[in-house]
C-alpha cells in the first residue's frame, strides 16, 4: 500500500508530522481527519516517489499523433461541458493501444482524487512534457480549459507537421545521394578493375580519362575502408561534441550562416517559438513564463541562448517587441509583428499570423530547394557514370581502330 508523508494540526493547533499508509491521497486525508488531525501538507514518501520514478521510466510513452488526437478529443468534450473525469474515461475507452488506456485511466483516477489535471499529467513526463503541463495549468487557472486544450492541440499539430515537412525535405535528397554514392563506389571498386585488367595485356597507352578513373578506382579499393572508418569516427565525434553546450552553440551558429539551410532552420524555429508563445500567453500564462516555455521549444542552441537576453529584458520591464529585436536571432519580421500586436492589444493573434507566415515561407522554400536538389543529384550521378563509361569505351574503340589498321 502506498505511503504518504504528512504535516497536520491536532485539536490544540500543534503541528504533527508522520507517515500514513493509504491507497490514495484522498483516503489518506480521510484517515487523518478520523484521527482528529487537520492535514496541511500531504505528499508521497521519498521511497514511494523513487518507485514512481522508476515506473515512469519503464512506462511506454504516448506518440505525437496520439497526443494530438487525445488533446483534441478532451478539448471537445470539456468544451461541451462534460466533466473532466468523464471526458478522460471516454477518451481512454477509444484508445487503441493498451498502455495509452492505462495512462489515461491513471490520470482520470488522480483527477477523481482531487488532483489538478496538470499535476496528474506531470506523473507521465515521457508522454506529457513540462510545456504541455504548463499550458494545461494555464487553462485551469483561466477557467477555460476546453479552449486552451483546443489551442494546444492545434499547436502540437502544427509543430508536428512542420517537423515532418523538415524531415521529408531532407530524407529524400540524403537517401538519393547515398544511393548514388553507393552505385558509383560499386562501379569503381567492382566493375572498373575487372574491365581494365583486360587492357593490361595490350601494349598501348590508355586515354587520360581512363587513367584518371583507374587511379580513382585503385585509391578507393586501397583506402575505401579506411575512409569509411574515418567518416564514421568523425560522425561519432560530432554526435558526442553536440552534447557539449559550447560546441553545440557554435555548431548551430555555423549552421545558421549557410545560405539556404540557415534561413529555413531559422524560420522553422521562429514559427515554433511564435506559435508556442501565442498558445501560452493567450491561455493566461504570464508573459515571462510564456517566454521561458516557448524558448524550450527552440531546437537551435544558438537561438535558444540568444533568447536568454530576451527573457532577461522582459524580466527587467522591457517590451516584448524590443526584447525580441535586440538579440537578432529570430527572423526579422517577428519583432514588427509583435510590435503591431502590442499596439492593437492582440499579441497572441499577431504571433499566430507570424507563425503562419513563417510556416508558409518554410514550405515554399523547402519545396523549391527540394525540386532543384533532386535533378542536381541525378545530373551529378549521371555525369560521374558517363565519365566511367567513357573511360571504358575509349580504350575499346582505340584497340578496335588499331586492330583494323
Amino acid at each position: 500500500m502506498p505511503a504518504f508523508e504528512y504535516e497536520a494540526l491536532d485539536g490544540g493547533g500543534r503541528a504533527k508530522k508522520g507517515v500514513i499508509s493509504a491507497d490514495t491521497p484522498r483516503q489518506a486525508r480521510l484517515e487523518l481527519r478520523r484521527r482528529a488531525l487537520t492535514p496541511v501538507a500531504l505528499h508521497a514518501s521519498k521511497a514511494q516517489s523513487r518507485v514512481r520514478e522508476k515506473g515512469a521510466k519503464r512506462q511506454k510513452q504516448i506518440s505525437a499523433n496520439e497526443q494530438v488526437s487525445i488533446t483534441r478529443q478532451i478539448a471537445v468534450l470539456v468544451g461541451a461541458a462534460t466533466p473532466l473525469a468523464e471526458a478522460l474515461s471516454a477518451v481512454a475507452v477509444q484508445a487503441e493501444r493498451e498502455h495509452v488506456r492505462q495512462i489515461l485511466s491513471a490520470v482520470r483516477e488522480r483527477v477523481r482524487e482531487g488532483w489538478r489535471f496538470s499535476d496528474a499529467l506531470g506523473e507521465y513526463p515521457k508522454s506529457f512534457s513540462s510545456l504541455y503541463c504548463a499550458v494545461v495549468a494555464a487553462g485551469e487557472a483561466s477557467g477555460d480549459l476546453g479552449t486552451v486544450l483546443e489551442r494546444l492541440a492545434s499547436m502540437l499539430e502544427k509543430n508536428r507537421s512542420m517537423r515532418n515537412a523538415a524531415l521529408s525535405a531532407l530524407i529524400y535528397p540524403i537517401a538519393l545521394a547515398l544511393v548514388a554514392g553507393g552505385v558509383i563506389a560499386a562501379l569503381l571498386t567492382q566493375v572498373v578493375p575487372k574491365i581494365v585488367a583486360n587492357f593490361n595485356s595490350f601494349d598501348a597507352d590508355l586515354p587520360a580519362i581512363t587513367q584518371f578513373v583507374v587511379g580513382a578506382s585503385n585509391f578507393l579499393s586501397a583506402y575505401g575502408l579506411i575512409m569509411a572508418v574515418v567518416f564514421i569516427a568523425l560522425g561519432v565525434g560530432l554526435w558526442r561534441g553536440l552534447k557539449v553546450p559550447s560546441f553545440k552553440i557554435a555548431f548551430d551558429r555555423w549552421i545558421l550562416t549557410m545560405p539556404l539551410l540557415g534561413r529555413l532552420l531559422r524560420g522553422l524555429d521562429g514559427a515554433r517559438f511564435a506559435r508556442t508563445l501565442s498558445t501560452l500567453f493567450s491561455g493566461g500564462t504570464p508573459l515571462l513564463d510564456s517566454l521561458i516555455g516557448a524558448q524550450r521549444t527552440v531546437s537551435n542552441a544558438y537561438i535558444r541562448a540568444g533568447l536568454d537576453q530576451t527573457v532577461t529584458m522582459v524580466r527587467e520591464g522591457a517590451g516584448l517587441a524590443g526584447a525580441l529585436k535586440r538579440p537578432d536571432v529570430l527572423p526579422p519580421m517577428m519583432a514588427p509583428m509583435v510590435a503591431a500586436g502590442e499596439r492593437a492589444g492582440e499579441v497572441p493573434k499577431l504571433l499566430d499570423k507570424a507563425a503562419e507566415q513563417l510556416e508558409e515561407e518554410f514550405e515554399t522554400a523547402s519545396s523549391v530547394a527540394l525540386r532543384l536538389l533532386e535533378p542536381m543529384i541525378i545530373i551529378a550521378m549521371g555525369g560521374v557514370v558517363m565519365v566511367i563509361v567513357l573511360s571504358i569505351l575509349l580504350p575499346i574503340l582505340r584497340l578496335n581502330t588499331l586492330a583494323g589498321a
